[in-house]
């Protein structure tokens, strides 16, 4: 199964209602949504899933009841990762329990490991779990960077699975493809250079802008997968104006305004993120509007 997890996975989002509180129903919309649309996978709690402002009880019901929605249909990913290991093996644990097909474990953050406590961190959660790991790599984001060296030494363990490689840095993915990518999945985590690293052998992306467009995401990397670049080039040039909009403010910000526009989830979202300020407003619709987003629902 773990070998077959290629092509555009979607870092979903988490509804909330306007007060905060999760909005299941809108979950398993947006589940059916990807499944129809032809989303390769779904990873839920991750970053763009707000896990960091997710209770423990929230984050642990929340991969179970996208296993249950999803019924196999699509494999389903679960974000475990923390920057304490006795949490990630808590959360990777629940996760098998849940029967999720996998798990993404981020670079332990804030309080920066060595290369040394970093290859410990995950080889102790990859011995103790069973469950097909998918490593994360987003030093932007941690201030934690894993080293070339180190996911080579990781890549030889058992349930290491993937790498999803966030540092937006092509020639680096280049070398991770060369040195791992016979052992390991390397999977994307930059939507806008997600077809430029699957030409040089990455095998897909987890990617934020396939909620706001999932069929267009699947085409894209599905055409790459079978080495039809200028035919997924067409797609990708379409998708750069959106790739780079749904940045503008930190993640999940855009993303979430946006499918409250197009009428998919309410604008719920947790402090101590905000909606989306006003003076984006108009270039988030001009870049929905670029790949063809049903303008009715924008207000």
């Amino acid at each position: 199964m773990t070998r077959s997890l290629k092509g555009s996975m979607v870092a979903i989002v988490t509804p909330m209602h306007e007060d905060g509180e999760l909005d299941l129903l809108a979950f398993r919309e947006l589940v059916e949504w990807h499944i129809r649309e032809g989303t390769s996978a779904i990873v839920v709690v991750g970053t763009t899933g707000e896990s960091a402002t997710l209770t423990t009880q929230e984050h642990c019901d929340l991969v179970g009841y996208c296993v249950d929605v999803a019924n196999k249909r699509i494999p389903i990913i679960a974000g475990t990762g923390s920057n304490s290991t006795d949490e990630a093996l808590y959360y990777t644990k629940s996760a098998e329990e849940c029967g999720a097909d996998a798990c993404l474990l981020v670079a332990p953050y804030y309080n920066k490991p060595t290369q040394e406590g970093l290859y410990n961190h995950f080889r102790l959660i990859a011995e103790e779990v069973d469950l097909p790991q998918i490593l994360y790599n987003v030093p932007g984001r941690t201030a934690c960077d894993m080293e070339l060296d180190l996911i080579d030494r990781l890549a030889d363990l058992d349930n290491i699975v993937a790498l999803k490689d966030a540092t937006g840095d092509i020639v680096r993915g280049k070398q991770l493809i060369d040195t791992c990518g016979e052992r390991i999945q390397i999977y994307c985590g930059e939507d806008a250079i997600t077809l430029e690293l699957m030409k040089l052998g990455a095998t897909g992306t987890i990617s934020v802008t396939s909620n706001i467009a999932p069929g267009l995401m699947a085409e894209m990397c599905n055409l790459a997968l079978a080495n039809e670049f200028e035919l997924a080039g067409e797609i990708d040039e379409k998708l750069q104006i959106l790739h780079r909009c749904l940045f503008l403010e930190s993640n999940p910000i855009p993303v979430k305004w946006a499918l409250n526009k197009m009428g998919r989830i309410k604008d719920g979202i947790r402090l101590p993120l905000m909606e989306l300020s006003g003076m984006f407003h108009a270039e988030l619709i001009k870049a929905l509007k670029q790949v063809d987003i049903d303008i009715n629902a924008l207000v």
